[in-house]
């Protein structure tokens, strides 16, 4: 590294195509140097290298910087000894045509590493002191390698005779020996010719076999640090060792999230979805998407269906008529008035006991009856026709809004629905971590034979046959996000319910015609709602928010700010 400041380039930085190398002696200030990293391109990966006083910039970004666990290795040029042995089925050449960058990158994404842009071989990159090359296999012309060699003193300005490289890849399946030792000489006898005098690299601390091969061409470790920014492409480098617990779907989203920004985690019981959060001085114990900011009252609230209903009717939002269902003969009443109902437990969760579409009052005794095995207080209500909406609101702000859909199946012309059911409830269950499932009873039983079904019947090849009239994805409904097109005065009802309650999560479920469309009606509100069923709609990332907002980037912070 050069010592004289006075010959030195300020906040000296290069482009080289995966992201930029920032030159940490370079930046007299290092708040400058926390706002150059903060700049990192989408998808880029930025690396800031000979960081002296690393505890400092972290200080300036903890929750968005993080200290590389790779050691700096140097090598003395006057040291080196160069290979006597040739190179066998593979030459070493500077990379060349654009087919090239896609050789490398396909190497590259085969090592989980980030892709060189395809339009940086058309950027005068040499002038910036790099050189890339590839290891080519003589017989096939078949590129099995590349490193990425980079002058220093291109960067810095006369004086500074040192250089580095980076992205030493070999194929996985490349078959000749020796590929990274050769372009490792490459790539050090090409800077040497330069003028280099000494040549640095940094690698994971618990990359044996590259360690050995470094030490056995001569490098050493030297006392230099390296720091990058927290983001998708290198979390496996800052997050920690994860939970050995395994967590359902709906605590492991927020568990990553968590643990993407440095939160301690420590889950209490796995099997319930139990984990405590810690950052600082503030920790919060949750139950999947349920926190301690959530208040007793408020859960009350959400627990009881005619209690919530009665709390956000008098909010002013819109709600079907209901009764409870001890007396028979107001529940034939509110049938013949209604035509179609809706009988669900008091109390409950994830559509047990629940029973739509109800129009004979036998049908609707039997699912008063289901519906005590759930809670012993049941509702009647009226069936409100049109789709069900899930609006997810986080801090009384809209985050996710879908529409959930009944359990369907595609008849064969050969299999049973007892059958069709079967497998699509275990592909329902591979894809949601065991948590959705379709149980063929009395309530799927009922909901095909309103079709003409019955189990045991064959379904003609390509028949949409619907199984269930409940969407709740507990029972194998699906979900199709809506978040870009759902109508504001849906957004503010579910908003105006949130803040009746009181509640900073919720999941509010509506009927509507469309979402694009202002009808709707009430139907429930749910104080624990599946974040992780809303992708691509960032869910767990406002949850952290809620519950740990100095840990959102600067960025996110300011924007998030009244009047940003």
């Amino acid at each position: 590294m050069a010592n004289a400041r006075s010959q030195t380039a300020l906040n000296a930085s290069i482009d080289c195509g995966w992201g930029r190398l920032l030159f940490g002696q370079t930046f007299e200030d290092p708040s400058v140097l926390a706002d150059d990293m903060r700049s990192e391109a989408p998808d880029g990966r930025d690396v800031a290298i000979y960081v002296s006083d690393p505890h400092v910039l972290l200080a300036m970004a903890p929750h968005e910087l993080f200290l590389d666990p790779s050691h700096t290795f140097r090598l003395e040029h006057a040291a080196y000894a160069p290979s006597l042995r040739g190179m066998q089925g593979f030459r070493i050449r500077p990379i060349e045509i654009p087919e090239d960058v896609d050789s490398v990158n396909r190497i590259y994404a085969a090592r989980r590493m980030v892709p060189i842009r395809p339009d940086f071989l058309q950027t005068d990159y040499e002038s910036s002191g790099i050189r890339i090359f590839v290891a080519e296999e003589e017989s096939t012309g078949v590129v099995l390698g590349s490193v990425m060699a980079i002058d220093h003193e291109a960067a810095l300005g006369a004086g500074d005779h040192g250089s580095s490289f980076w992205c030493l890849v070999v194929d996985p399946q490349a078959r000749w020996p020796g590929l990274g030792e050769s372009l490792v000489r490459s790539a050090i006898e090409h800077l040497g010719a330069r003028g280099a005098t000494y040549t640095d690299l940094t690698v994971l601390h618990d990359n044996e076999q590259a360690i050995s091969l470094y030490e056995k061409l001569g490098f050493a470790r030297v006392p230099y640090f390296t720091l990058k920014r927290k983001n998708s492409i290198n979390e496996r480098l800052f997050t920690g060792p994860a939970p050995e617990a395994a967590l359902n779907p709906y605590a492991g989203i927020i568990v990553d999230e968590a643990r993407r920004r440095g939160i301690d985690v420590r889950v209490t019981d796995a099997e319930g979805g139990f984990f405590r959060l810690s950052l600082g001085g503030r920790s919060i114990h949750c139950r999947e998407s349920l926190s301690e900011l959530t208040s007793g009252v408020a859960m009350s609230i959400c627990d009881d269906k005619s209690v919530t209903r009665r709390i956000v009717e008098a909010a002013g939002v819109l709600t079907p008529e209901q009764i409870d269902a001890d007396d028979r003969d107001a529940v034939a009443a509110f049938l013949a008035q209604h035509g179609s109902v809706v009988v669900k437990p008091a109390r409950g969760e994830q559509g047990r006991g629940i029973a739509v579409g109800l129009k004979t009052l036998d049908e609707v005794d039997a699912a008063i009856e289901t519906a005590r095995r759930y809670c012993d207080r049941v509702l009647v209500e009226r069936r409100a026709e049109g789709e069900d909406l899930r609006l997810v609101i986080i801090d009384f702000k809209l985050v996710a809004a879908a529409i959930r859909r009944p359990a369907r199946v595609i008849g064969d012309g050969r299999s049973t629905l007892r059958d069709l059911i079967r497998v699509q409830s275990r592909r329902r269950a591979a894809a949601t971590g065991g948590e959705s499932t379709i149980p063929l009873d009395a309530e799927a039983i009922r909901c095909l034979a309103e079709a003409g079904f019955a189990p045991d019947d064959v379904p003609a090849d390509g028949l949409d046959v619907q199984v269930r009239n409940t969407a709740n994805l507990h029972t194998g409904g699906t979900i199709h996000d809506v978040t870009d097109e759902v109508h504001h005065q849906l957004v503010k009802a579910a908003i105006l319910a949130a803040r009746a309650i009181d509640i900073p999560v919720v999941g509010i479920d509506f009927i509507v015609p469309s979402p694009r469309s202002p009808d709707y009606v009430f139907i429930e509100a749910n104080e624990r709602p599946g974040l992780a069923n809303h992708a691509p709609q960032p869910t767990a990332e406002r949850f952290v928010d809620l519950l740990f907002p100095n840990s959102m980037p600067a960025s996110a912070r300011a924007a998030a700010l009244p009047g940003a």
